[in-house]
């Protein structure tokens, strides 16, 4: 860097500006040399101290600070500190006496030359202020400390890389592999080895009690009352001296920690306390009970937070205890407090594991909705961190989102959090060139090896294409990179790397199948920046337009040490106009420590309706959860006149699972309200603005009861930085590379620029801890506070044309996929019923305008090319009858349908100048009924289609524009006129989905219309060429590497294979493989004929199972779509069971038959042993009720991996409802879910385990089983034995047992109990070959994601 003029007093030290991850032993030899305040330019200062700017002088009279002890400031002339122990990096913020603030960074692990880093920290900075010498090893005097606050990733961390506590779980008999089983979705839809994190706990132990539901039945016990007033019974009082003796034995075998979960003890917790106040008597170091962890209802999330409580806060108490041990009398007189998930402070006594995870990340939220709302008028935010391994998308409007439920490192916690979406792309993500696409993470370098550019062989990465481009100085960074970390950044390190990308993609352009221009080194960087920013402006899109609102409308927030290079970017192409870059953006969570507020929480589980005769229940609850968080405060010492509290009502729509957490802050009470306020009126409103619609006859549940309480703490920064002083110094011009080349970037140094400084684009800000790139056609300016606020100009079209361009194609990829996303998000939004709503159970669509599928999202297996069929069967159908304002419906199996429940609404799309639909867009939503002869419309066993439901072949819905709702309302209740059938049982929802798919297909034609509006129609529809020819490369790929593989071997390129149903219908399959042209026949001749029954598959369900399969054995991540089976012929025999006659029942095809054929498909190229196969369709209703359900089994195992046990697999992901909600409102009583041991075949890798699981019936009803491998047991592989089949059990009453078989309907009443038992999943190997036991560990190379945008995915794809 240039030489910096000298600053004001006092003196600031510069930071040289660092990369986003750093190699920890040349940082430990720098920081023995001088201590470091990253603000401002390089000054020298030998023996004097090293100062921040202070902060402003105030009126008189007027502190900076409020002046009660637990208020972050020094009006005693103490010392305040705010420390982000980060996973790599530890920031310090403090308040030293005078007001004045210093800031310091260093590693958080540094053993070498310290023991803890906030302790070293806190002794630099006393050491500094005080002018004295703190020795490391003598603990440090507190007298000068008021208060330390804290945000750590310690609990994340031990998270992460399973290093907490040794835990057991203690869990009511016949629920110990409840937590294992979960919800039984799997994380990854397409990877065969089903990799899943495993529980935390090292043993289970049944308890042996009781609770349920009161319903009344004769002979029942004296009912109690739960705390939420609902009654219930004790069936089982806990056997506590049974319990001793298990207890002492794990004492005894070294575990100390327990986790307590106990069936609906979220409103019955006696026995859990009966169960905890036994294990401290023995001795238990730690018990987390889960109604104390968090009292709220469904037992496998409660249970989870319980472990994860159990789990990682002793580690968190034994930090904390070495923390105080650096201080005299161990902070006995010193206010500590610790951040915790939702966003405030909680004193170290009442900090759990549990409320631990986002400590880190929380102090960003709080810094910038602290700081950038205020400082821009009060305008929606979006924070955007992003750092080395991963990128952080929040949102602040006034007031923080928090989810109630989220997962982290597979974890699912139940508790207050900041809704922080985490997305696998930072500066160290990898890139790579797959087959024609450029690719961004989600694999990451890590702090080592780290980027090429860090000399220690590390691979290509965005902070190498942003070295390449210019857009990072490699002489603001120390020498600390090399074998020796004594050498600078190299740009050349990151451009050889760069080379060897470059040099596959020019070979693709200039000998693949479209051939094009070879690209530049610096166009293939400048590719994959965009292609990285695009990746994370997808979530940014969901996040904002999943609650309603529109991304353009807000600022965006940067910090983190690389976002600064990407923040215009991004903003751009969500259309925002403004970036806030606070001064302190590099240590924004220390920031956000110091102005965060104390909070303590009170909530209780609740089962009222939300009416006028439980208005003085609620207020009563309200006003004692209250009591509870002004007791707590003021015992922390806040006086009253500094506590604040605010209500909320956990509510849902009765019969809904949408609940949403509601204040009354915006609406008072009226005399047809609780007296805390109109929460109704909060909940009508904000479910219209999130969903579009009120349902205003449906009566309102309350769930939950919470107060939150607020001791007003922080410190209030109004600091004004010294005006400028004339024109900006430059302190170097550089070449940055942009769309249109090269061009003279000046370089400015933050910390001498001053209030109103303006700066035009091209231009790099050096900031402390980032640069800072202001692209072309941006403006930034020095706002009053010292931040940099950056006005985001109209990106400059570029030319883009027809022909393939490799960064365009990536870029679009991420377009079409985003548009069917946000397709989902409007049917979502707009849906009326559970299924579309809550289950997600539906898929979006955009296809060119031949039919074929361009993109599709979620990715539900089943669907997966389903709609393709059915958008050409339209178009051949319809000829020229397709005209504007048209829009079809259709769901029957010779149209491209799966089953009838599924309806298919489809849009063409006319452009102006164009006789023919330019593209079309739909949408498919799994209907919970459209008549038939059972309710649900899956019936067991159906012979025909008519007794499926409605039938609809080619149905214009909407015509000229106008919706055709009373033909359509016909239609549905046709099957009514067919004897023992009936129409649909559900009209208005039908008509609500319908309108609601027809939105969601509007949202599609406006989103494409922009992108046609951007690029041109011929470019659009080129592109959409393009990125199916990207998907067809990468299956001719996976050919050609299965052929070659098997010629090496001398194998022939044929292969076959074989199955059978369980009524002995075989399903064969020949493939014959290409090897020059990388194609294959599928060649399904022989399969049996049509079945009497619903086994029967359409034609699209084979399609589906084969791009299912086809991605499985690709092995990455590609766009599915028509290309995915461009390379393969598919051959099936007409008239048989995978291509029925248009009459034939298909219901069974749909959820079983669609397995065997994967299971065939995988067979015949030796992928994996089978899986169970099977859905286990268990369906039970009467009169007033109906509930359906699928249930896990066993996966198959591998080449290298066991199957998972107790999970669902291939063309089926349905999460399972939870025992407690179940019971709750289904007469039943779940008696066992737990894994069948012995269930899965034996081999070198044993198959999954199937489960078990037993319901107990309240009423009378008529129960319904649709299952499969029941008598063909899921095949091993390469002398790996089969698993077990499954088997149905009816237990009467009076205790004989009848083997259901696979397929029947059956009467059950009251006290009868269905058993099921799944099948398991085939071995792979020979049994007498034992394979090392597998143990999951997190891949370093991988972020895993999380928020509310990562828990929709999942919940899509769990369908």
């Amino acid at each position: 860097m240039g030489p910096a003029p000298a600053p004001p007093p006092p003196a600031v030290a510069r930071f040289p500006v660092r990369p986003p991850l750093w190699p920890r032993a040349a940082l430990r030899r720098r920081r023995r040399l001088r201590p470091v305040c990253p603000l401002g330019p390089k000054v020298e200062q030998p023996g004097g101290p090293l100062l921040c700017p202070p902060l402003p002088r105030l009126p008189p009279g007027e502190s900076p600070l409020d002046s009660s002890a637990v208020v972050m400031g020094s009006p005693e002339g103490r010392f305040h500190f705010a420390i982000d122990r980060g996973g790599t990096f530890t920031d310090v913020f403090a308040q030293c006496p005078g007001g004045h603030v210093r800031v310091l960074k260093l590693l958080s692990e540094d053993p070498a030359n310290y023991a803890d880093a906030p302790t070293e920290g806190i002794r630099r900075i006393l050491e500094q202020e005080r002018g004295v010498v703190l020795p490391r090893d003598q603990p440090l005097d507190t007298s000068c400390i008021a208060s330390i606050r804290m945000g750590t990733t310690v609990a994340t961390n031990a998270l992460l890389e399973r290093r907490g506590e040794r835990v057991a779980l203690l869990v009511t008999r016949g629920f110990r592999d409840l937590l294992h089983v979960g919800t039984q979705a799997r994380e990854d839809l397409f990877d065969l080895a089903v990799p899943m994190p495993e529980v935390l706990y090292e043993e289970v132990l049944e308890v042996d009690e009781r609770v349920v539901l009161h319903r009344g039945e004769p002979g029942t016990r004296t009912p109690v009352r739960g705390c939420t007033g609902d009654l219930l019974e004790v069936q089982q009082p806990v056997d506590l001296g049974g319990l001793r003796g298990k207890l002492q034995g794990l004492l005894s075998r070294g575990i100390h920690s327990l986790a307590v979960v106990l069936m609906h003890s979220y409103t019955w917790a006696q026995h859990e306390q009966q169960v905890g106040a036994l294990a401290q008597e023995l001795g238990f170091t730690h018990v987390s009970l889960s109604s104390e962890t968090m009292p709220m209802a469904r037992i496998v999330p409660r249970g989870h937070t319980a472990c994860a409580d159990a789990y990682l806060t002793p580690a968190i108490q034994r930090y904390v205890q070495g923390f105080r041990r650096g201080f005299q009398g161990q902070l006995k007189d010193v206010q500590v407090l610790f951040m915790r998930s939702d966003g405030g402070l909680a004193p170290v006594d009442s900090f759990s594991g549990s409320r631990a995870v986002l400590s880190g990340p929380a102090g960003g939220v709080v810094g910038y909705s602290a700081t950038t709302y205020r400082a821009e008028g009060s305008q929606p935010v979006i924070g955007f961190d992003m750092g080395g391994t991963s990128t952080d998308v929040s949102r602040y409007a006034g007031e923080l989102e928090h989810v109630f439920e989220a997962s982290t490192a597979g974890v699912t916690l139940q508790a207050p959090q900041l809704d922080i979406n985490t997305v696998a792309a930072g500066g160290g993500s990898r890139l790579f060139f797959r087959s024609g696409l450029f690719v961004v993470g989600p694999e990451s370098a890590g702090a080592h090896p780290g980027p090429a550019c860090y000399r220690k062989g590390g691979p290509l990465t965005v902070t190498d294409a942003n070295l390449v481009l210019g857009r990072l100085l490699p002489a603001s960074f120390p020498c600390i990179f090399g074998p020796g970390e004594d050498q600078p950044l190299s740009p050349e390190a990151s451009r050889k790397a760069l080379e060897v990308v470059a040099t596959e993609v020019n070979s693709f352009l200039t000998s693949g199948p479209c051939l094009a221009s070879p690209l530049s080194l610096e166009e293939v960087a400048m590719g994959f920046v965009r292609v990285a920013n695009e990746a994370m402006c997808r979530p940014i899109r969901a996040l904002t337009q999943a609650r309603g609102h529109d991304p353009s409308a807000h600022v965006l927030a940067c910090f983190g040490g690389a976002g600064g290079q990407h923040a215009c970017a991004i903003a751009r192409a969500l259309g925002m106009d403004t970036v806030h870059i606070h001064r302190h953006s590099g240590l924004l969570s220390a920031l956000g420590l110091a102005l965060a507020d104390v909070v303590h929480e009170a909530q209780e589980p609740c089962s009222l309706l939300y009416a006028p005769e439980t208005f003085v229940q609620l207020d009563r609850r309200l006003t004692h959860l209250e009591e509870q968080c002004l007791d707590a405060l003021q015992a922390q010492g806040f006086p009253r006149s500094q506590i604040s509290t605010e209500g909320f009502l956990h509510l849902r729509y009765q019969g809904t699972d949408c609940a949403l957490m509601v204040s009354a802050q915006q609406h008072p009470a009226t005399t047809c309200s609780p007296r805390a306020g109109d929460f109704g009126a909060a909940f009508v409103e904000r479910y219209m603005r999130e969903f579009g619609f009120v349902i205003p006859q449906r009566p309102v549940v309350v769930d939950d009861v919470r107060v939150r309480g607020i001791g007003c703490s922080g410190l209030h920064l109004e600091d004004v930085p010294r005006a400028q002083t004339g024109p900006p110094r430059v302190d170097k011009v550089t070449q940055c590379y942009f769309e249109r080349g090269y061009q003279e970037t000046p370089v400015y140094l933050l910390g001498e620029l001053g209030c109103g400084h303006k700066l035009q684009g091209p231009c790099l800000i050096i900031d402390s801890n980032s640069t800072i790139l202001v692209e072309p056609g941006c403006q930034a300016e020095v706002t009053e506070t010292g931040d940099i606020r950056i006005s985001v100009g109209p990106e400059t079209p570029s030319i883009v044309d027809a022909q393939l361009d490799p960064v365009h194609l990536s870029i679009f990829s991420h377009r079409f996929m985003s548009i069917a996303e946000q397709m989902g998000r409007i049917l979502q939004r707009t849906a009326i019923s559970t299924n579309i709503k809550e289950r997600l159970d539906f898929s979006c669509a955009l296809f060119g305008p031949d039919g074929g599928l361009v993109s599709n999202a979620p990715h539900i297996p089943v669907h997966l090319g389903a709609m393709q069929e059915t958008v050409q069967f339209q178009i051949q159908h319809l000829g020229a009858d397709l005209h504007p304002g048209d829009v079809l419906l259709s769901n029957h199996p010779s149209a491209g349908g799966s089953h009838l429940p599924d309806l298919t609404v489809i849009t063409p799309v006319f452009w102006p100048g164009q006789t023919r639909p330019v593209f079309y867009v739909a949408s498919r939503g799994h209907h919970a009924d459209i008549g038939g002869i059972t309710p649900g419309s899956m019936p067991p066993h159906s012979t025909s289609l008519q007794q499926e439901g409605a039938v609809f072949l080619s149905f214009k819905l909407v015509q000229g524009g106008v919706f055709q709702e009373e033909a359509l309302t016909e239609a549905l209740r046709a099957p009514g006129k067919i004897p023992g059938c009936s129409g649909t049982r559900n009209l208005h929802d039908n008509l609500s989905d319908l309108r609601a798919q027809v939105a969601a297909n509007q949202k599609g034609i406006q989103l494409v219309g922009e992108l046609i509006g951007q690029y041109g129609l011929d470019v659009v529809q080129a592109y959409m060429g393009h990125i199916q020819a990207n998907a067809e490369l990468a299956v001719r790929d996976m050919l050609r590497a299965f052929g070659t593989s098997r010629q090496v071997r001398g194998l022939p390129l044929e292969v076959a294979a074989e199955d059978h149903m369980d009524d002995g219908s075989p399903i064969q399959l020949r493939v014959q493989i290409n090897l020059s042209q990388g194609s294959a026949v599928f060649d399904f001749s022989g399969t049996g004929p049509e079945v009497f029954g619903n086994l029967n598959a359409p034609r699209a369900i084979t399609l589906s199972a084969l791009i299912y399969c086809l991605r499985c054995l690709v092995g990455q991540d590609i766009p599915l779509n028509q290309g995915c089976l461009a390379p393969v012929r598919i051959v099936i025999p007409r008239g048989s069971i995978l291509d029925p006659s248009p009459e034939a029942a298909v219901v069974g095809g749909n959820v079983l038959t669609s397995q065997r054929v994967v299971d065939v498909i995988l067979r015949a190229f030796e992928a994996c042993a089978a899986s169970q196969g099977c859905m286990n369709n268990v369906t039970l209703g009467n009169a007033h009720m109906g509930y359906y359900e699928t249930v896990a089994g066993g996966a198959g195992a591998g080449p290298g991996w066991h199957g998972r046990s107790g999970v669902h697999t291939h063309m089926t992901n349905t999460r399972i409802t939870d025992p407690e909600i179940l019971e709750s409102r289904y007469p039943v009583i779940l008696r066992r879910f737990e894994l069948r041991p012995g269930s899965g075949g034996r081999g070198r890798f044993r198959g999954g385990d199937g489960v078990i699981r037993e319901l107990l019936f309240r009423e009378e009803a008529l129960l319904s089983v649709l299952t499969e491998r029941r008598a063909f047991r899921p095949y091993g592989l390469h002398g790996g034995e089969p698993g077990a089949c499954g088997l149905n059990l009816l237990i009467r009453r009076d205790g004989r047992m009848v083997n259901l078989g696979g397929k029947t309907s059956v009467p059950v009443f009251p006290g009868d109990v269905l058993r099921l038992h799944t099948p398991g999943g085939g071995g792979y190997g020979d049994p007498e070959d034992p394979a090392p036991p597998r143990r999951w560990a997190r891949p370093p190379a991988a972020f895993p994601e999380r928020g509310s945008v990562s828990e929709y995915r999942r919940a899509q794809e769990a369908v």
